[in-house]
């Protein structure tokens, strides 16, 4: 079964969740108006129209007048997928409620506003793979020991260890569970590298975890 089928409701990604960004950033979150670093997860959600399969093409990005826009970027994350329904759950039960693992995928417009990312940068259509399929929880010891690769055009652009996140996945979940339901097949995109990755047309883009798989999408031509 492929991942996109699984997909339930609601998928929910997880910004600032890379400690070394955070440190980049100390500056900046100590200006006005917000004159300190977040406290909570910041998250944003890739709705619907934004899903997408392995293999696919994603749809390059067009400005407000229809004209191709010139940049754009992506991020590649572990995707949790809910096994039942989880709400204010601790963090010490938060991994009994995954039903397994996936990659997300996340192509977007090159953005600056970090405690409150763009809707119009992360709503584009096809943006958001899933896949390339769901690997069962308890095939994953520890899911923050895992790394997240991505490459583009067989070139290794980004490495990410999870063990660099300022949250780990159960803490996350838990967290999460109090500010919403998640329901069954509904996915958490973990945490992204805190540099995106700069794509061109044509280009094709792997994102992988060992042990969970390859997702694989081209970026549409002119």
């Amino acid at each position: 079964m492929t991942a996109n089928t699984l997909v339930n409701s609601k998928l929910v990604c997880v910004a600032l969740n890379d400690k070394s960004q955070l440190v980049a950033l100390e500056g900046t979150f100590n200006e006005a108006p917000y004159k300190k670093p977040p406290t909570q997860p910041v998250l944003y959600y890739k709705p619907r129209n934004t899903w997408n399969v392995d293999g696919a093409e994603v749809e390059w990005a067009k400005d407000f007048a229809g004209n191709d826009v010139q940049a754009m970027a992506v991020g590649a994350s572990l995707g949790v997928v809910i096994g039942r329904e989880t709400c204010r759950v601790s963090q010490a039960e938060a991994l009994d409620y995954v039903r397994g693992y996936t990659i997300v995928s996340d192509f977007s417009l090159p953005e600056e506003n970090y405690f409150r990312p763009d809707i119009k940068g992360k709503c584009l259509d096809t943006s958001a793979p899933v896949g390339p399929e769901i690997v069962p929880a308890d095939t994953i010891d520890n899911p923050d020991a895992l790394t997240v690769n991505v490459l583009v055009n067989g070139e290794q652009k980004s490495v990410f260890p999870l063990a660099n996140m300022q949250r780990s996945v159960a803490e996350l979940i838990s967290k999460i569970s109090w500010i919403m339901t998640l329901q069954p097949g509904e996915v958490i995109a973990v945490g992204f590298a805190g540099e995106r990755v700069p794509v061109a047309r044509g280009d094709k883009v792997e994102a992988t975890i060992e042990g969970v798989g390859t997702l694989t999408n081209t970026l549409g031509g002119a």
